[in-house]
């Protein structure tokens, strides 16, 4: 399976912040926002990886992550001249993903929980046709909702509904079968002028191939789209990683964990950072029970 990043945009919700740098290079806590989408990827173990943004932003994640082989993942890179919807990524990507099942992930979506990674095993491993996800939040109104039967066979999906049909809000994180490419090809864009990516699942619905894997209690999806927002998630991982003393969405660690890189490579790594407590917490992995 291939997994793409889509951290294209302009960010204009964190105007001033991003008028001269990718959202997704801001900080959440001690690491860049890009690095929390890339290890929900690693977590599930897909090593391909295309990252999506703008030309002018591309040359800054390229410094920031080079090829991937540090981590024993490959990492490329494509253009999205405009922002024409989340669904242009496979377009985009044809080449890259070829003739296999594909992971996409918005650049700002941030998640955590105890199960996740069994989550995204599983999700990645029973794939038939499309697998979305489903978070219950209290103002449903304000995101794309799914209604599900109690198979978790999806009855409907809409965007930011009136009158939602369930409080289950669509993530950004999706996983579609190689079928994707070609329905994305075929979609009409919408009245905004993109290429939505809640017709893509529809398109899926239609053919009775679309399912939902519910996150529920004890996961977090942390929305970092606000000012508010990028500073709650900070918060977040702050006071996870203070208390309980693992770090969240440690790219080196779950390269090590997962057997992309060997434990002398991970040490490597943390030397390169033993200035900070970052580079510290790699260096002392090895020597730990987590």
């Amino acid at each position: 399976m291939k997994g793409i990043i889509l951290a294209g945009g302009k960010g204009t919700r964190l105007y001033p912040m991003t008028k001269v740098i990718s959202k997704q290079l801001l900080p959440i806590y001690d690491k860049p926002l890009i690095y929390y989408p890339l290890s929900t990827l690693m977590l599930a173990g897909i090593q391909e990886i295309l990252i999506i943004s703008t030309p002018n932003d591309i040359p800054m994640y390229r410094q920031l992550l080079d090829d991937g082989s540090r981590l024993g993942i490959s990492i490329s890179y494509a253009v999205q001249y405009e922002p024409k919807g989340l669904a242009e990524a496979f377009i985009i990507g044809e080449e890259f993903i070829g003739n296999d099942p594909v992971c996409l992930i918005l650049g700002d979506n941030v998640f955590f929980g105890q199960y996740f990674t069994d989550i995204l095993q599983k999700t990645k491993n029973e794939l038939c046709g499309a697998t979305i996800f489903g978070y219950a939040v209290k103002n449903p109104r304000d995101f794309g909702v799914v209604e599900f039967d109690k198979d978790y066979h999806v009855v409907s999906i809409e965007e930011k509904p009136e009158k939602p049909k369930s409080n289950y809000a669509v993530p950004g994180l999706y996983f579609y079968d190689n079928q994707v490419i070609g329905i994305a090809k075929n979609l009409t864009p919408s009245a905004r002028g993109e290429l939505e990516i809640t017709d893509v699942n529809k398109a899926y619905l239609e053919k009775g191939q679309l399912k939902v894997s519910l996150l529920g209690r004890g996961m977090a999806w942390l929305d970092t789209g606000t000012p508010t927002g990028m500073m709650k998630a900070s918060q977040f991982v702050e006071n996870v990683q203070s208390r309980q003393g693992f770090y969240i969405s440690c790219p080196e660690e779950i390269a090590w964990r997962r057997g992309f890189i060997t434990t002398e490579r991970l040490i490597e790594l943390g030397q390169e950072l033993a200035m900070t407590d970052y580079g510290k917490y790699l260096i002392s992995l090895p020597e730990e029970n987590f």
